[in-house]
């Protein structure tokens, strides 16, 4: 199938596309953003979104890069996945970010996919929002009244939306780096590799005298949005990280959730069951990284 008609416009500035929002919207027309076209691509061809226009990216470099500022990395909106794979100071710095950005799609994907366009996009199965929950990331979104940055935890609304107007373009994202001593671990589980998630967490934690404290645990796939697991959490804190206690967590996770997705890759009480597996595993391989 083919795409409904939309008209395109390819600003060259950041300034200039946030005037071109602002002009289409005063209009009433709808306007859909295109970044790496990942996701909206497919959904243009098959007409399950029929913008009046689209509004493509590709020309602004200045939202295209890495940059280490302190103990935070910067990310452009812009940057491809691959290049985030391929970052030293990701790898080095982040690595929960780094080993998140390896389980998107394929490489031919990730060479085409935005960073920026994955989080906006806000996909249930999307693996940056678990990790952006851990590492208390941050958005910086610009539009007509100035930027202003949106911590991780508010960022998600539900279903596909995230917390940007339609006059606002996300323009960078910034992750802390890893504290030392801070143990990671990031899991999904998909039917092939590279297949959308059916589930995923992730976790990040200290070990004090043995046992886990600054407990965090995030998991995707299971609802509209990435889910902090604060039951879970509360459980393994001040707790040794055992396989048996972690266990115990994952199941009192899956226990918390909301009643998770069910469609014709998995079951809600699948999806259940195997959040329980990946926390448990994650929880485990996270405190063996902890030192």
């Amino acid at each position: 199938m083919k795409p409904a008609p939309f008209d395109y416009y390819s600003p060259d500035t950041l300034e200039e596309a946030v005037a071109l929002l602002a002009k289409l919207e005063n209009e009433d027309l709808d306007a859909k953003i295109l970044a790496g076209g990942q996701s909206l691509m497919p959904m243009l061809s098959l007409r399950l979104a029929r913008p009046d226009a689209l509004v493509d990216l590709r020309k602004i470099g200045a939202l295209d890069y890495i940059r280490e500022d302190g103990d935070t990395i910067a990310i452009g909106a812009m940057t491809s996945k691959s290049a985030a794979e391929d970052s030293d100071v990701i790898r080095t710095r982040q690595p929960l970010f780094h080993e998140a950005t390896l389980l998107v799609g394929h490489r031919q994907i990730r060479n085409r996919g935005t960073v920026g366009g994955s989080f906006a996009h806000a996909e249930p199965t999307a693996e940056y929002g678990a990790a952006a929950m851990v590492l208390g990331m941050d958005m910086k979104v610009v539009g007509p009244n100035g930027e202003r940055i949106v911590p991780a935890k508010d960022f998600y609304v539900t279903y596909l939306t995230a917390d940007i107007d339609s006059t606002e373009i996300l323009t960078e994202v910034r992750l802390p780096v890893l504290k030392k001593g801070t143990g990671w671990s990031f899991q999904e589980m998909s039917r092939r590799q590279g297949d959308h998630a059916l589930a995923g967490a992730a976790v990040t934690l200290r070990l004090v005298g043995g046992v886990c404290k600054d407990v965090c645990i995030a998991v995707f796939g299971v609802n509209a949005s990435p889910t902090r697991l604060a039951e879970a959490e509360a459980f393994i804190t001040g707790k040794a990280a055992t396989e048996d206690n972690a266990r115990e967590a994952g199941r009192v996770g899956a226990d918390g959730l909301e009643e998770p997705m069910s469609d014709v890759h998995a079951t809600a009480q699948y999806r259940r069951g195997l959040i329980a597996t990946l926390v448990a595993r994650c929880l485990v391989e996270a405190a063996s990284r902890a030192s």
